[in-house]
Order: structure tokens, then C-alpha cells, then sequence
């Protein structure tokens, strides 16, 4: 199984091939900005992008890459700071914000039943024809890492577009974890 670590900072993880624009010891240095990246198509199974997206220029050519070196059915795994919080505002060099409905442009329907948002979000695409679709496995709001907090997860996932309308303003979740398969 090969696996991409983008982004990786000082995780370099095992078993993974790391990627960053620095040189973090034991990872292939590559801007992200630049494509194509240094892979063949389809190349891996899984691509891991912890807080690396929300720094990158155009989200559009980045997601697209990813779909290409990505396997058919490979896995995308997506954590990103939620643009209401401060992990988002508070960095200046976070230039993509990040909602739950963040790769909704790029989500594969198939032959699933579509809630009345999604019905009018289909018809209303930017993904700019690029033919980079994903199945969305799970997608949730992480409300905060302190164990005291955890259990909020639950109820703001329970329905998290609705959530995030009307009460992410008050209650801002620190992150959104997306788990996507690619679809080609």
C-alpha cells in the first residue's frame, strides 16, 4: 500500500512517502504550488494532508493533483482549521477557508439520495469541469482537542450543514475532518 504524507512538516510518518516545500529530514522536498507534483497517475492508495491545504494558492489545481496520483478508489484524509476559528484567522498564511462543505464542488453523487441543499448545490458546481470526484465517507467537525470538550462532537455533528448556518458563529469548531475516495 503506498501512501502520501503532504505537507508533513516535522511528521514524518513511517511507511509514508513524506512530501513538504522544506527539507524536514527523511521527506522529498516539492512547493505544492508547483505542478504537476513528482508522482505518476495513480500512484497511491491514500494521500494524508494534515493543515497543509488551507496554505496552498488554488484549491481547485490542488484537489485536481491529488485526484490524479491518487488510485481509483484511493483515499484522501483532510484535516483543515475551521475558518470561524482562530487556528484559521489566526495564522496569516492560511489563504483557503475551510467549512464542512468544503469539497461539496467535488463530491460524487452516484446513486445517493440528495437532501434538499444538495439538490440546488449539484446544480451550481465550480469545480470547473476538472472531473476530480470524491465519494465523501465521513466528514465532521472537530470541536475541540481538550478531552473535556469531546463530547460536543457528537452533538454538532449530528447535522453539521445546519450546525454550521446557524451555530458554528457562536460555537466555533477548531477543525473539519474530511475522509474522501477518489472516484474515476
Amino acid at each position: 500500500m503506498k501512501k502520501l504524507n503532504i505537507g508533513c512538516g516535522y511528521e514524518i510518518k513511517p511507511d509514508y512517502i513524506n512530501l513538504d516545500v522544506v527539507d524536514y529530514g527523511g521527506n522529498i522536498i516539492h512547493n505544492m504550488n508547483s505542478f504537476p507534483y513528482p508522482f505518476e497517475d495513480n500512484t497511491f492508495d491514500e494521500v494524508y494532508a494534515s493543515h497543509i491545504l488551507e496554505h496552498l494558492d488554488n484549491f481547485n489545481k490542488v484537489i485536481t493533483e491529488l485526484h490524479r496520483i491518487l488510485k481509483s478508489d484511493g483515499l484522501l484524509i483532510v484535516y483543515a482549521p475551521f475558518f470561524l476559528n482562530t487556528k484559521y484567522f489566526g495564522d496569516p498564511d492560511h489563504k483557503i477557508p475551510f467549512s464542512i462543505r468544503t469539497f461539496d464542488n467535488y463530491e460524487y453523487i452516484g446513486n445517493k439520495k440528495l437532501k434538499f441543499y444538495e439538490k440546488w448545490k449539484l446544480s451550481h458546481r465550480t469545480n470547473y469541469k476538472t472531473g476530480a470526484q470524491f465519494e465523501v465517507i465521513e466528514k465532521k467537525f472537530i470541536t475541540s482537542h481538550f478531552a473535556i470538550l469531546k463530547w460536543l462532537d457528537y452533538l454538532v455533528n449530528i447535522e453539521p450543514v445546519i450546525y454550521e448556518r446557524f451555530f458554528a458563529g457562536i460555537f466555533s469548531p477548531e477543525e473539519v475532518y474530511f475522509k474522501l475516495r477518489a472516484k474515476k
